[in-house]
């Protein structure tokens, strides 16, 4: 279990003093006289660690600036906002009246042949006319509101799908935040496990460690090399993923995340529930449906007055006749109970808008409310963290160290000792992920932005 747990916990140690690491390493090294003269000690590297950038060979770039790139290219994005635009063309469609029906008549008299009897009759003429159906006043203002908000509806939903990819880039550039901060201490916690198994093997061959000691520091080195093969593998998908969400190709260059702090939540929970009601995309969208729906039971109501139509006819007849001319009126009489059936019809639709509004709200809420419970709780686990449990972890190795150096300790009690510092340390960097992850969800639920 401590085997897993050292190779586990490189993914943290970021925060680890590499001077006891050094020293850890010379302790073991300078056990004994015999030891010294048999291995040459092993040195800790005096240079600076390399940075993320130059581990990468990039300049790291901000997630602002990768939030603006994705609201700019992402092709989901783009789609939504592209159907909220054809949408708002709808509204005129609707309001405008019915199409306006041309007509030209020939009327024959004594044969079915073209014009026959037109010279002859005043019942033979050529006739133009044009017809146009009016509908009842206000179905037509009905009709647009109605097309109105069900662009507000897709205008609602397309600053969703904007949010929701903004939100799973936030999510991933953390992740990726994460896997490259550590890399690097992964890579070098490698080499520090190269120079504890030498000098392990060297105690063991003048008689002042164990096989067993050696076993263990082998197995580690292994478990090390394991780690940074998956490690590669993660950063490999996470790249790829958000390559996706940004539209750029996958071969382009990979990014380097800038380092994780942790932000400080300024808001209530009050507050936050508030701007749900207030900005939430999912909750403006219900509400927006209802808007529609409400609207369709005024024009089904509306639907049982009359259409009308009006037509005029222009009937031109041989010059020694006189020409016609016939203007008409008609009524389309609804089908009541058709239209009866369409209102019930709305009447059910607008119940079944309010209770996906009452819904909606509810699941919204409740997940803004467990967020800020997340965020809140794990704002305590990190501050425990950084003030309490790591700060005790290294302040008991060093004591455990002093204790081996004495040989009042074995081995395996220092071992243990340092696996506590660096899974502790792997613990914070993980909250640190979780607490900006629940952030994160909270600037997608309610469109407040932490700073």
């Amino acid at each position: 279990m401590q085997s897993i747990g050292l190779s586990r916990s490189f993914f943290g140690c970021t925060r680890i003093s590499f001077i006891t690491a050094a020293l850890f390493v010379g302790t073991i090294a300078f056990g004994g006289d015999a030891g010294a003269q048999e291995t040459e000690s092993p040195t800790w590297p005096t240079s600076e660690s390399p940075t993320v950038a130059e581990q990468h060979g990039g300049a790291p770039t901000s997630l602002r600036e990768l939030m603006q790139e994705a609201e700019q290219k992402n092709p989901q994005i783009a789609a939504s906002f592209h159907g909220w635009q054809a949408s708002r063309n709808v509204p005129k469609q609707a309001s405008a009246l019915p199409e306006t029906q041309l007509s030209v008549q020939q009327f024959s008299v004594g044969s079915p042949r073209l014009f026959a009897g037109y010279s002859n009759s005043d019942f033979a003429y050529i006739g133009f006319g044009a017809s146009q159906d009016i509908p009842y006043p206000g179905k037509r203002q009905l009709r647009a509101r109605i097309a109105e908000h069900e662009s507000d509806s897709m205008e609602a939903q397309t600053d969703s799908i904007r949010r929701t990819v903004v939100g799973n880039l936030k999510m991933v550039y953390f992740r990726l935040a994460y896997i490259q901060q550590t890399l690097g201490v992964l890579q070098r916690s490698d080499q520090l496990l190269n120079q504890v198994q030498q000098a392990t093997e060297g105690r063991y061959r003048v008689g002042q460690g164990n096989q067993q000691d050696v076993l263990k520091a082998q197995l580690q080195h292994t478990k090390i090399l394991q780690e940074i093969a998956h490690h590669h593998q993660e950063e490999g998908l996470l790249e790829a993923q958000i390559k996706q969400l940004l539209g750029r190709a996958q071969e382009s260059a990979d990014i380097v995340a800038e380092t994780l702090t942790a932000r400080v939540l300024p808001y209530t929970a009050a507050d936050l529930l508030q701007k749900v009601r207030e900005q939430n995309p999912d909750v403006r969208a219900k509400a927006a449906s209802i808007r529609q729906q409400e609207t369709r039971v005024e024009l089904a109501h509306k639907n049982f007055r009359p259409d009308f139509n009006v037509q005029y006819t222009y009937e031109h007849t041989a010059s020694e006749f006189r020409d016609y001319y016939m203007a008409s009126f008609g009524i389309r009489l609804p089908n009541r109970g058709r239209q009866k059936a369409e209102l019930a019809e709305v009447l059910e639709n607008q119940e079944r808008a309010q209770r996906e509004m009452d819904s909606e709200s509810q699941r919204v809420l409740s997940e803004v409310q467990q967020q800020y419970v997340r965020a809140k709780t794990s704002e305590e686990r990190l501050k425990i963290y950084s003030d309490g449990l790591v700060p005790q972890s290294e302040a008991t190795f060093r004591a455990s160290l002093s204790a081996y150096q004495s040989n009042r300790q074995d081995f395996q009690s220092l071992l243990s000792g340092f696996l506590d510092v660096l899974n502790l340390d792997l613990e914070y960097r993980s909250e640190l992920v979780e607490h900006e992850s629940a952030l994160a969800e909270l600037e997608r639920l309610t469109g407040v932005d932490v700073p």
